[in-house]
Parts: structure tokens; C-alpha cells; sequence
């Protein structure tokens, strides 16, 4: 490994797919990623689809909920409970009887909470995401299946880690700068501080196809540009709809991801290749090619 480059600057687990998370000061880190991340989804009853905010006409108010765990969720075994706000701020716990009416009464549709994807589970997305713009009107939608790089059965999206840089929220900053480049918006679960920032571009670029030393034990590799879609656009707390979010990482971070495509882009996605501990503050250092 190199020298050093930077540090964790924050460290974030989203305990339900779509709805915001909660931050860490330290967490286990292993092949299923931060310990408890993406444990459970929504599924719509009469799609049988994992509910996603990147259908927002559908499903946005998934955004306005939020997730934590009661318990430690630990490395890996059952899933841990997890306390779910709702909107308008009622709460609700995962192994509550009555939690599925509820989520379903406040999503407007019949939904149930699920802690395991089944074998071909995907959500639903607009074209026009897929290419890093917001979607026209009407919406023609597409099928992608969870977990394109993750362990089976999980719920993430392709990998089970996403690495950002508080640089490129800086750099994208200086494009929108009426913008809330808040790093909320961009669900990153580790987000790193560099100690000499670049004067331009996205740092995270250059670690495409190499490892990533976060701490003193855990390696993750570095898969791909991480694409960007209209949820980094989405209210949530008290961060407001702006379209130009999504617009500026197209202009400024159009990447191509090979056999995918041409996608906006902001962070890295990735696996962890050797597992360990890691914790707000530790040293963060590239490595070799992969």
C-alpha cells in the first residue's frame, strides 16, 4: 500500500433500502459490507418489486422515512430490529405485527418489509436515469436486479460499498454553487477527507481497478465509477428538490462503464476483499492495480 492519502471522514449504513440512514463512529466491514447496511428492503405487493426511490413518482416518500437499529446488527446471522420513522413521524419496529399496514398506509400503496432478497428480485428505474437524467415525462421504465455485484439475497444495487470524497462534492460545488451538496443526498457509506485535495477533477477516478486500505485492516476493491441517479435530486429532511444536481454530475463526471455505458458519475463503487474494522478517522491509502 501507498502512503497515506486521507482519512475517514464519516462513516454511514442505511438500514432499509431507500430511506435515510444513520451515521457510525466505527463498524465491522466484511463481505456483506458495513455491518447491517441494506438488511432490509420494502417489496410492493403487487409487483413483487423491491421498492426503490429511484422511481420517485411511485415510491419518493421512501426518502422522508428514516431507519436505525435498535440492536447491533453484528457482522452477519439474523437481521438485527431496526426502528423505522415514518412519515409524519410516527414510529414503527421491524418486528412490530402491525409494521407492514403501517408502511403501507404512509407509501399510499400495499407494501411488505422484507430481510431477504429472493433469487431474481429487481426494482424498477426510468431510462432517462439510466443516463444520468431526470425523467420525462410520461416515465418509461426499465427492470435492473438487486445485488448485480453483491452477495446473493442482499439489497444492494451492484456492490455492497460506496466510497465518495469530500473533494468531489467540493468540485461539483464550485459548478452549482446554489446547490446542497450535501453528502446525505449521495448515501456514500464511507466518505473520505483527502489531506492535499486536487485543484481539479475527481480523485476517486484514479482508484478504478485498484485496492483501497481503509484502516488498518479492511481492503476493498475499487470495481467502477459509482453512477448517479434522480435520487441525489429527491427532498429528504430538510434538503430541497434541485434537478441541477443531477444535471452537473452529467456535465462535469460523465464516465463510461464498460459494457454498461455512459453514466453520470460521483464516488466509487466497491467490495471488500479482505475484511476487518473500521472507524471515523482511520488512514485511507490506495493500492495496487487488482
Amino acid at each position: 500500500m501507498d502512503q497515506p492519502i486521507g482519512r475517514v471522514a464519516a462513516l454511514w449504513r442505511y438500514p432499509v433500502k431507500s430511506m435515510q440512514g444513520e451515521r457510525l463512529d466505527s463498524s465491522p466491514l466484511g463481505e456483506r459490507g458495513l455491518a447491517g447496511d441494506r438488511r432490509w428492503a420494502v417489496m410492493d405487493v403487487e409487483s413483487g418489486r423491491v421498492v426503490s426511490a429511484k422511481r420517485p413518482k411511485l415510491w419518493g416518500a421512501m426518502l422522508q422515512c428514516a431507519a436505525a437499529y435498535v440492536t447491533d446488527p453484528g457482522a452477519g446471522g439474523q437481521p438485527a430490529t431496526v426502528r423505522i420513522t415514518l412519515t409524519g413521524g410516527r414510529e414503527v419496529l421491524s418486528d412490530d405485527p402491525d409494521r407492514d399496514r403501517l408502511l403501507s398506509e404512509a407509501l399510499g400503496r400495499s407494501v411488505t418489509l422484507m430481510s431477504f432478497a429472493a433469487e431474481g428480485a429487481s426494482y424498477e428505474l426510468s431510462v432517462g436515469d439510466l443516463q444520468g437524467l431526470e425523467a420525462p415525462e410520461p416515465e418509461r421504465m426499465t427492470q435492473a436486479p438487486v445485488a448485480l455485484f453483491a452477495p446473493p439475497g442482499t439489497f444492494y444495487d451492484a456492490s455492497t460499498l460506496h466510497v465518495l470524497t469530500t473533494a468531489s462534492l467540493e468540485r461539483f460545488a464550485e459548478a452549482h454553487p446554489g446547490g446542497e451538496w450535501d453528502v446525505r443526498r449521495f448515501r456514500p457509506n464511507v466518505l473520505v477527507v483527502l489531506d492535499e485535495a486536487p485543484a481539479d477533477g475527481f480523485p476517486e477516478n484514479e482508484w478504478v481497478g485498484r485496492s483501497l486500505q481503509l484502516g488498518a485492516e479492511v481492503q476493498a476493491a475499487v470495481l467502477a465509477p459509482m453512477p448517479r441517479c434522480v435520487m441525489t435530486t429527491l427532498p429528504q429532511g430538510d434538503l430541497r428538490h434541485d434537478p441541477l444536481i443531477l444535471r452537473t454530475i452529467a456535465e462535469r463526471n460523465r464516465r463510461t462503464l464498460e459494457g454498461y455505458g455512459d453514466y453520470a458519475c460521483a464516488g466509487v463503487l466497491a467490495n471488500v476483499a479482505v475484511p476487518g474494522a473500521v472507524a471515523v478517522g482511520d488512514a485511507v491509502s490506495p493500492g495496487g492495480p487488482l
